[in-house]
C-alpha cells in the first residue's frame, strides 16, 4: 500500500478487519469484477464469502449475532469493496441501512425477530422511499398504508430505484398514512415488507417486476416495487408507532451517505491506481508518459482528490459515533466524494487514452460506474441544500 487512504488511531481489530477484507478484495473480487459485470451477472460467490467473514452483520451488536463494529469500521471496510467493485459495496449498503434502523428504531420483537438472521445474511434487506414520479422530493411520494379497525393495513403504490429489490426478502418502505396531522412528514409510516426473493409475485399484493437496466452499477438488481392490496399488520409498522416513518428514513439516509462516501473513495483510489500504473507502463516520445510533466500535474490532482475525500468520509462516520448530529459533515462527506470520484476517475480515463474507451480495460467500467455516486442517496444539488441550510443554522446572524 502508498500513502493514501491511511486513517490515524483504528484498534487491532479494526486493522484486522481491514487487512482480511482488502485480501478478500485483491483475491476474490478484482480478477472477477469486470467479467461479471460485462454479463450483468448477480456475484453469488463473493456475496457468500463476505457472510463467512461476518460483512453481513458488520455493525449488528454481538448480543444478536454480529460484530458489533462501528459506523468507521463499516464505512473502511466499505471503501475497500469498493475499491474491488462498487456494486458488491451496493449489496450490503441496503442491506445495512435497514439493519441500522431496525436498531435504532425497532420494537424489541423487532430486532430479536430479524437482526440475528440479518448478522449471517439469512435475512437480506432493502429499502424504498424513490418512486416513479419522485426521488429526493420525499414529500411527494404516493404510495399509501390504510389501517382497518382490526389492526390490519393495506398498502398500494409504485416504488422505484430499489437496490436488491429482488435479491432481498425484507424492504423497509416508506408509505403516506392519513393521520391527520398537520404536517405532511408526520403522516408517514415505514413497514417492514417481508417477500421471497426473486421477481415476480414475491408476496401476495407485491410485485416485482424486473432488473432495471442500468449504463453501469450492474450485477447488483435495481428493480421497482408495486403494491396491490400487500396485506400486513401493526407488528411489521417499525417501531410499532404510525407517524414516525419519516425521520426513521432520514436517519438511515444520513448513515447512507457516509457509505455513499466511502463508496466514491474506494472507486476513486482503484481509478488512481490504475492510472499511475498505466502513466508507468505506457511510452510516447521516447519516455514513459508518467515522466511528462502534464501526466505528473493530473496524478498529483488525483492523489490530493483521494485523501481528501478520505479524510472527510472518517470525520463524518467519527461523529456519528460519537453521537453527535453530522447531517453537515455526512452531506459534505458524500458531496466531496462523489464529485471528486467523478473527476479523479475522468482523469484516469484520460491517462488512458484509446484504450480507456476499450472494455479490455477496467477503467472503462470505473467510467460507467461512478455517475451512480453523483445521485445516490440524494444528489448533490440536494447536499448543498442541506450543507447550506445547516451552515445558516449554525451561523445565522444575530441582531
Amino acid at each position: 500500500m502508498g500513502r493514501l487512504q491511511h486513517t490515524e488511531g483504528l484498534t487491532q481489530d479494526q486493522r484486522d478487519i481491514l487487512a482480511a477484507v482488502r485480501e478478500f478484495v485483491d483475491e476474490q473480487i478484482i480478477p472477477v469484477a469486470t467479467e461479471l459485470e460485462h454479463k450483468d451477472e448477480y456475484p453469488s460467490a463473493i456475496v457468500e464469502g463476505m457472510k463467512e467473514m461476518g460483512v453481513f452483520g458488520l455493525m449488528i451488536p454481538e448480543e444478536y449475532g454480529g460484530l458489533g463494529e462501528s459506523l468507521l469500521t463499516y464505512a473502511l471496510v466499505v471503501e475497500e469493496i469498493a475499491r474491488g467493485w462498487m456494486s458488491v459495496s451496493g449489496i450490503i449498503n441496503t442491506h445495512f441501512i435497514v439493519a441500522y434502523m431496525l436498531l435504532q428504531h425497532g420494537t424489541d420483537e423487532q430486532k430479536a425477530r430479524y437482526l440475528p438472521r440479518m448478522a449471517t445474511g439469512e435475512v437480506r434487506g432493502a429499502f424504498s422511499m424513490s418512486e416513479p414520479h419522485c426521488g429526493s422530493d420525499v414529500a411527494a411520494i404516493r404510495t399509501k398504508s390504510v389501517r382497518s379497525d382490526d389492526g390490519t393495513w393495506s398498502i398500494n403504490g409504485q416504488k422505484m430505484w430499489l437496490t436488491n429489490g429482488g435479491s432481498s426478502n425484507l424492504v423497509a418502505v416508506l408509505t403516506k398514512t392519513d393521520l391527520g396531522e398537520k404536517s405532511v412528514y408526520r403522516n408517514m409510516t415505514t413497514f417492514l415488507v417481508e417477500k421471497e426473493s426473486g421477481f415476480g409475485e414475491t408476496a401476495p399484493g407485491l410485485l416485482v417486476p424486473g432488473k432495471i437496466e442500468k449504463m453501469g452499477y450492474k450485477g447488483v438488481d435495481t428493480t421497482e416495487l408495486v403494491f396491490d392490496g400487500y396485506a400486513t399488520t401493526d407488528a411489521q409498522v417499525l417501531g410499532g408507532t404510525p407517524g414516525q416513518g419519516f425521520y426513521q428514513m432520514m436517519d438511515g439516509v444520513e448513515v447512507g451517505r457516509v457509505n455513499v462516501a466511502a463508496r466514491a473513495c474506494g472507486l476513486a483510489m482503484r481509478a488512481f491506481e490504475l492510472g499511475i500504473d498505466y502513466a508507468q507502463t505506457r511510452e510516447t516520445f521516447g519516455k514513459k508518459i508518467a515522466e511528462h510533466q502534464a501526466v505528473q500535474f493530473r496524478l498529483a490532482e488525483m492523489a490530493t482528490k483521494v485523501e481528501a475525500a478520505h479524510q472527510m468520509m472518517i470525520m463524518a462516520a467519527r461523529k456519528k459515533d460519537a453521537g453527535e448530529r453530522n447531517d453537515l459533515e455526512a452531506g459534505m462527506a458524500k458531496y466531496l466524494a462523489s464529485e471528486y470520484c467523478r473527476d479523479v476517475v475522468e482523469d484516469s480515463f484520460r491517462i488512458h487514452g484509446g484504450f480507456g474507451y476499450s472494455k479490455e480495460y477496467e477503467i472503462e467500467r470505473l467510467y460507467r460506474e461512478a455517475p451512480m455516486l453523483l445521485i445516490g442517496e440524494g444528489t448533490a444539488d440536494i447536499q448543498r441544500m442541506i450543507i447550506g441550510r445547516r451552515l445558516l443554522e449554525d451561523y445565522a446572524k444575530r441582531g
